[in-house]
């Protein structure tokens, strides 16, 4: 499950294609800022795994954001949140998840890879997109725009910003199929993570949820974070890679502003939610939209290691006194 991903394919819905897209896009927005992109440009996602990567060619500029992941290059270990700086025959390697699921490699200028229906991203079911209409996998070589490289390695002190607490959720479009008691077990019960989880969709555990009407609708359109409840009473979050339409009733709808940070969560973690007018999800919208905006005004240039040749290579000094000259008092160090 290491693929290609952008914000996704918009505007296919009607003829039953995914969007598809990154999980986290927070994070997608980090990297692709470290590397002077476009918040929305196509980066590597790695689901839990790492992998290993081998400059072959010029001066590239790439950062790695998300999950915890560490990086190394040519077994040194770098700073996270940071432009990594690579030349040619340089290997970089990305590490396992250690917190969350999903992390992203971004690229200065993107991939020279033809978008399908106007993006790169991935869709395991249907074959769009990535590279050659399929995942990443050993010995593949991913062409990089040329003459794209940010000037100035930069880095980024800012975590992803979420939310704490439960899982904001609109209630509905089908609400009214269940009973009273499944919307307070609903709002005031604990599920957890199922290891049934991946882009598609997220299965939680817990108490099951009764339903008042039956658990078959006509089937309508579907949203990233639609919460269906099928007859198994336990409610599947659907995520990225979702079908366009279904036939299960929608509980609720994850607002768009926590999707990342509930696609974060490992199998076994625990979630509640909590409902939420529609005014609160549209401010939350656009506090996320607005934080993403801010990115390139947030980075500073990186902080070089004080090692000899770099001491010697800069101008330290800025001007010289005679120490028992009566006017040295008069000058500051």
């Amino acid at each position: 499950m290491t693929s290609l991903q952008d914000w996704g394919r918009i505007g296919y819905q009607g003829f039953g294609v995914s969007p598809s897209g990154a999980m986290d896009r927070r994070c997608l927005a980090m990297a692709n800022a470290l590397v002077g992109n476009a918040p929305d440009t196509a980066a590597i996602e790695f689901m839990n795994l790492g992998g290993t990567f081998t400059c072959d060619g010029s001066e590239l500029h790439v950062a790695l954001v998300g999950a915890g992941c560490t990086a190394s290059i040519n077994d040194a270990q770098v700073e996270p949140n940071t432009t990594l700086v690579l030349q040619e025959g340089d290997v970089l390697k990305v590490g396992h998840a250690r917190e969350g699921t999903f992390a992203y490699l971004a690229v200065a200028g993107g991939f020279q890879i033809e978008p399908q229906l106007g993006s790169l991203s991935f869709h395991p079911r249907s074959r769009l997109g990535g590279l050659n209409g399929a995942p990443l996998k050993a010995g593949d070589r991913l062409p990089c725009k040329p003459d794209a490289q940010q000037a100035a390695p930069m880095h980024l002190p800012l975590d992803p910003l979420e939310e704490s607490g439960p899982i904001r959720v609109i209630m509905g479009p089908q609400d009214d199929y269940f009973t009273e008691g499944a919307i307070s077990t609903f709002l005031n019960s604990e599920f957890t993570i199922s290891p049934q989880a991946d882009r598609m969709g997220f299965q939680l555990n817990g108490s099951q949820l009764e339903h008042a009407k039956g658990f078959n609708i006509v089937s309508d359109g579907i949203v990233d974070g639609h919460i269906q409840v099928p007859g198994s009473g336990l409610p599947i979050v659907l995520m990225r890679d979702r079908q366009t339409a279904g036939g299960y009733p929608k509980i609720a709808t994850i607002i768009s502003a926590d999707l990342a940070r509930f696609a974060q969560m490992r199998p076994g973690s625990a979630v509640r939610f909590r409902a939420v007018s529609r005014e609160e999800a549209v401010t939350a919208a656009r506090q996320i939209k607005d934080w993403i905006a801010t990115l390139p005004s947030a980075l500073v240039p990186l902080r070089f290691d004080l090692t000899t040749e770099h001491l010697l290579s800069t101008n330290l000094i800025g001007g010289m006194v005679d120490a028992l000259s009566p006017k040295a008092s008069d000058h500051s160090a």
